[in-house]
C-alpha cells in the first residue's frame, strides 16, 4: 500500500511536467484541478502492530479544506490522540517509520499552544467500552495533493489522550495503530 501511494504521488508529479526542488509543492500545483472538492477521498485502514484492522480514516477535500474522519472498531476504551503523520510508512512494532506529525506550516503542536496548531493535529478520539468511536475534523485550507508528496502520509492512533499543547506530540504516548493513506483503487 505504501509503495503504491508513493508511486501514485510520483506519477502525479511527473505527469504534471512541473519539476521543482520541493515535491510537495509540485504535486500541489500539478493536481489542484484533480483534487478539487468532491474528488476521490484518501483512505487508511488502521491496524495494530500485529496486523489486526482496528479502524479506518477517510480524508476528503472540500472547499474549506480537508475533512478527516477516523472511525475505531476495535481500539482500547479511553481517549486517544489521533494525528496525520508526515510519512506513508507503518512498520511494526512501533510505527516510528510514519515520522513526525504532518506540519507543512512549521507550527508547534496543539490547538491550546499559542504557537500551534499544525496541520496534523486532530481532536482526541473517544472510544467506548465496546472498542468503537469516531471523530471528524476539518483541516482548514489543506489540499489532498499535499498529503501525496513523494513519501506519502499516514494516520496514527496513540495510546493516550493528546493534551493539545505539548510540542511535538501532545504527550499522547505510544503509537498503537497506523494506516497509510491511499487513493481507493490505487492502494
Amino acid at each position: 500500500m505504501m509503495v503504491r501511494t508513493a508511486m501514485a504521488a510520483a506519477v502525479l508529479v511527473m505527469a504534471s511536467g512541473c519539476a521543482t526542488a520541493h515535491g510537495e509543492q509540485a504535486a500541489t500545483q500539478a493536481d489542484s484541478g484533480r483534487y478539487a472538492a468532491g474528488a476521490a477521498p484518501l483512505v487508511a485502514n488502521l491496524a495494530t502492530a500485529d496486523g489486526k484492522q482496528v479502524g479506518k480514516a477517510l480524508i476528503r477535500e472540500t472547499a474549506d479544506g480537508l475533512v478527516v474522519s477516523v472511525t475505531a472498531t476495535a481500539v482500547p476504551a479511553g481517549v486517544h490522540g489521533v494525528h496525520i503523520h508526515a510519512v506513508g510508512k507503518c512498520e511494526a512494532p512501533d510505527f516510528t517509520t510514519a515520522g513526525g506529525h504532518w506540519n507543512p506550516t512549521a507550527h508547534q503542536h496543539g490547538s491550546l499552544n499559542p504557537m500551534g496548531p499544525h496541520a496534523g493535529d486532530l481532536p482526541n478520539l473517544t472510544v467506548a467500552a465496546d472498542g468503537t468511536g469516531s471523530v471528524s475534523f476539518t483541516v482548514p485550507g489543506a489540499k489532498l495533493a499535499q498529503l501525496l508528496d513523494a513519501d506519502g502520509s499516514a494516520v496514527v492512533i496513540h495510546a493516550a489522550a493528546d493534551d493539545l499543547k505539548t510540542d511535538p506530540s501532545g504527550n499522547s504516548g505510544a503509537r498503537i495503530a497506523c494506516g497509510v493513506l491511499g487513493i481507493p483503487g490505487n492502494a
